[in-house]
């Protein structure tokens, strides 16, 4: 007698929130497999993504994205296995890395995929993190917007996060000083420890942002790739130096866009100091990915990048990842994983 066949597990959206997403706004059920139709494959997910964009693909806030329809899989990235193929390009066997959602299995379009994996000889779960979206950002918008130069200052708040730790990196690589903010002492440690930076600021600890700041940067800032914006933002704007590069590339600090937050107007800092402020989203660039990736995988094998992963297992777990993340608990990528 054949055995029955495993059912889909999905975390499902099925309210909307206002903000941070928390668990209560997801609900797991578990659903039919549907196989694949011509032109499509199924994918049986090994790790899911957890990402700070997921804020804004859960709720209605005016982000980029689309938000999530109510009782469908939570929008996520998830790196698998084809485990059946009908689609020209891809076979049983290929790993590939995207649109897969909170779910054990996807029949999905080549449309989904970001990128086959071929880094067999690194581990499977660097591909959601440093070979995924978050290395790439680190990499694309640091180089195409922050234009590096040898001897410069670089400011990078989430220092310690699933894009900062890379971009504290590749400025050192770039010959550039690196300075980090972070909100716990063990990020300060892991910041300037293993991510490259030569001094980070605690900004949670800081009776004063913009001073402490100031004295990590006594000769000013060159780049400051923003990942927070808000109290921090408006702190390492008044010390950017002529002709400096602000790449923005999150918001994390702000609560809510509705309705829109007040700050101090830095019109002027930007005129008469020459700014460069250049928002940065990633799927802008889905075309860098495969060279890009290599790179940042010539530079694991070379030991000059490293990374720290926060493993979660379970699919149940993922609301609650997703809502520590916000709180900062995690300490490098957050993964939630299948197997």
């Amino acid at each position: 007698m054949p055995s029955p066949s495993p059912l889909n597990r999905r975390i499902l959206l099925t309210a909307r929130p206002q903000g941070v997403p928390r668990p209560e706004h997801f609900t797991m059920d578990a659903a039919e497999i549907r196989p694949p139709a011509p032109g499509e494959f199924l994918v049986r997910n090994h790790h899911l993504s957890v990402d700070p964009a997921q804020r804004g693909w859960a709720n209605d806030e005016g982000n980029y994205s689309d938000p999530v329809p109510l009782g469908t899989a939570m929008r996520a990235l998830a790196v698998g296995e084809i485990v059946e193929s009908r689609a020209d390009g891809f076979s049983a066997g290929d790993f590939v890395y995207g649109w897969f959602g909170w779910q054990d299995y996807c029949t999905a379009t080549p449309a989904a995929v970001l990128r086959l994996v071929t880094e067999r000889d690194l581990p499977l779960t660097a591909s959601l993190g440093v070979l995924g979206i978050n290395g790439l950002t680190a990499h694309i918008a640091f180089h195409t917007l922050g234009r590096p130069r040898a001897g410069e200052t670089v400011v990078v708040s989430t220092a310690a996060g699933s894009v900062g730790s890379f971009v504290g990196q590749l400025a050192r690589i770039a010959g550039c000083t690196a300075v980090g903010v972070t909100g716990s002492d063990d990020k300060i440690y892991a910041a300037t420890g293993r991510y490259g930076y030569a001094r980070a600021v605690n900004y949670r600890a800081s009776r004063d942002i913009a001073a402490d700041l100031a004295i990590a940067c006594p000769g000013g800032i060159d780049i400051f790739y923003d990942n927070t914006g808000g109290e921090i933002g408006d702190a390492a704007r008044a010390l950017m130096r002529t002709g400096g590069r602000i790449v923005q590339c999150g918001t994390a600090s702000i609560p809510h866009w509705t309705p829109l937050p007040q700050g101090p107007r830095c019109e002027r800092q930007v005129l008469t100091k020459r700014l460069s402020w250049s928002g940065f989203v990633i799927f802008d660039h889905l075309a860098d990915f495969p060279q890009t990736a290599a790179k940042l995988a010539d530079l694991i094998r070379a030991g000059q990048i490293t990374y720290d992963e926060d493993i979660t297992k379970g699919i149940e777990r993922a609301p609650e990842v997703l809502a520590g993340l916000y709180r900062g608990e995690n300490l490098g990528k957050a993964i939630v994983s299948l197997v």
